[in-house]
């Protein structure tokens, strides 16, 4: 079991880029979707340990609006394993504590998966041990600019007027509006990028980019990473105050 992050500093939304499967697989010989498998059972792995480590939100990045770049059978492979893991820890999930929910534009997905996600998310709904939120068909800026629309529209309904637009106002239209904003982003694989993640809810929050491939990165690495953010000073913008 991972050594305990110290709950009063440690943080309370983590969001992950997990990033590396295919590497992973690549090292093996293996093909990518190999990886990708591995990945998801290591998903399994970190929500379990969120409860021990002190972290009550976890956002996990599965799949960008970019990712439809790759090829058809990688896509089609991930759609299929998106389907079969909501179906396979759907109990585990409930039965544990988690609240699920789903952000990203969920047009482009196949009914099927739509219906997993919307039926994972009324069953866990009441849950409030882990929350886990699960990005699919993701993108900050496609967000935000969704978001803009709903706005734009509200406004043309005279619900609200350009004088009632602010930050709070925007940030109440976003995917994650019921959620805290992350204190903490991790990224697997070595890459020290963001890759158009939580662009809005991120202004503040720390980053640690890690080495290690995701389907490696385990629950006692996490706990590492988590103790290392403990130690850190989050100004928020402020000055540092001597002593």
């Amino acid at each position: 079991m991972p050594k305990d992050a110290d709950a009063k500093a440690g943080p309370a939304h983590v969001a992950i880029i997990m990033d590396g499967n295919g590497r992973w697989a690549q090292k093996r010989g293996r093909p990518r979707l190999f990886g990708h498998h591995a990945g998801a059972r290591r998903v399994r792995e970190i929500v379990e340990a969120c409860p021990q480590l002190g972290v009550k939100y976890l956002t996990i990045f599965a799949f960008s609006t970019e990712n439809w770049k790759r090829t058809q059978s990688e896509v089609a492979g991930l759609m299929s394993l998106f389907r079969k893991y909501l179906k396979r820890e759907a109990d585990d999930l409930y039965q544990n504590g988690v609240c699920v929910r789903f952000i990203g534009d969920r047009i482009r997905l196949d009914d099927k998966l739509v219906a997993l996600m919307d039926d994972l998310e009324l069953r866990t709904a009441e849950n409030d041990r882990v929350h886990l939120t699960v990005a699919l068909n993701y993108g900050g800026r496609d967000e935000v600019t969704r978001a803009a629309k709903r706005l734009a529209f509200e406004i043309e309904q005279g619900r609200l007027t350009h004088q009632d637009v602010d930050a709070e106002t925007l940030a109440g239209f976003l995917d994650t509006h019921v959620l805290p904003d992350p204190d903490l982003v991790i990224r697997t694989s070595g890459e020290a990028r963001i890759s158009n993640f939580l662009l809005w809810q991120s202004a503040y929050a720390e980053y640690e980019f890690v080495d290690t491939l995701w389907p490696d990165f385990t629950a006692e690495e996490f706990a590492s990473v988590l103790n290392s953010y403990a130690k850190r000073d989050r100004r928020f913008g402020a000055a540092r105050v001597c002593e």
